[in-house]
């Protein structure tokens, strides 16, 4: 399970994973693939900082890259207070009538009151954080992130990755300087496009495979499907939703409800829709996601309103430790993750499974 991406990226595997735990990528690198750090996560520049210092630390001398949601061009923002005046009182006073009609209770008095690094003045001291330590990669979840962006990580010897859900998408994110396309299909968790996997990445790879590596996204969680992914003529995959049920996943405490939800979903249990940021992604289907799409809810906010809106109230329902209301973006693989198992196993049983479905068609008549 080898490909000229691992030549250019310095790893074993050609398996690039996303996650928000530091804990997970280094996981995934020491394990001969490419652990990719969430970084929407982190309000403020010197707990990137320290989650960087640690991966530093414990990746064992093996590369690593991070993930920002950044889009090409700067939103008028203005302070994080300036946008909470833009919010409907409505929409306010909804998110609070179904906290409670979910049983859902207050916060804490001192808890933080949800996460800011969807704005783009807080992804940009992403990127400078970044910048400053040994990462090999910098992926944007909404495309490409700004020239300048571009710019100064190629200055910095990291490349650039950007997700497409369109294959004009992928051309303009490589004429745009971006260095790996991210071919992102409809089963993904997160934000994702409306064209499923097996048809999204042979047109991507048609458009720009020729110029730049392409990643298969979506709907990939074991050896067959990556293998599938090459065969498509990808040069590897990047997978996220698979990692939240490795055993180094620890965010929300052992035995979090997030995790039993996610053991307990099948692939129809998912969800796509604006209510998690303001533009599409996948989620886990729960009481939550059905609040907002019964009748008489509001429409979601634009980004980033909606991330203001909804970002504490997702802190307290993963407070909550009630499985039925946690609001998670996954992916449709959700219903191969059945199992809390070590990031090290999970990849064990990927390369080999890779590797008995080539030996297996290489026997084809």
């Amino acid at each position: 399970m080898r490909t000229s991406l691992c030549e250019v990226l310095g790893i074993e595997y050609p398996v690039l994973g996303f996650t928000p735990s530091e804990h997970v990528a280094a996981a995934i690198s020491r394990a001969g693939g490419f652990g990719v750090l969430g970084c929407v996560r982190y309000n403020r520049a010197e707990d990137l900082d320290a989650a960087l210092d640690w991966m530093d630390a414990n990746t064992g001398g093996r590369p690593y890259g991070v993930d920002i949601v950044m889009p090409a061009a700067a939103p008028k923002e203005g302070t994080a207070v300036d946008l909470d005046a833009l919010i409907p009182a409505a929409h306010r006073e909804f998110v609070q009538r179904t906290l409670a009609e979910l049983g859902v209770p207050e916060a804490a008095a001192g808890e933080p009151g949800g996460v800011l690094g969807w704005l783009h003045s807080v992804a940009r001291s992403h990127v400078d954080v970044a910048l400053g330590h040994p990462i090999r990669l910098i992926a944007n979840a909404l495309g490409p992130p700004p020239i300048d962006v571009i710019d100064r990580a190629h200055q910095h010897d990291v490349l650039v990755a950007a997700l497409a859900g369109r294959a004009e998408h992928a051309v303009r994110h490589m004429l745009g300087g971006v260095d790996i396309v991210v071919s992102q299909g409809y089963e993904a968790g997160g934000h994702t496009g409306e064209i499923a996997t097996m048809v999204l990445l042979p047109e991507i790879v048609d458009a720009v495979g020729g110029r730049v590596p392409v990643l298969a996204a979506g709907g990939i969680g074991s050896g067959r499907q990556a293998a599938a992914a090459l065969a498509l003529g990808a040069q590897g995959v990047w997978m996220g939703s698979c990692w939240l049920t490795s055993a180094e996943y620890t965010l929300g405490g052992p035995n979090s409800a997030t995790q039993r939800a996610l053991l307990a979903a099948r692939s129809s249990d998912t969800v796509r829709s604006r209510i998690y940021t303001g533009k599409p992604a996948r989620l886990l289907r729960t009481r939550w996601t059905e609040a907002w799409s019964a009748p008489g809810a509001p429409e979601p906010l634009p980004m980033p309103l909606q991330n203001l809106l909804v970002n504490e109230a997702h802190q307290r329902l993963a407070a909550a430790d009630d499985p039925e209301v946690v609001a998670m973006p996954v992916g449709q693989i959700v219903g191969r993750m059945n199992q809390i198992r070590p990031v090290a196993d999970l990849m064990a049983d990927l390369v080999q499974e890779f590797d008995e479905t080539v030996e297996r068609m290489s026997k084809l008549r």
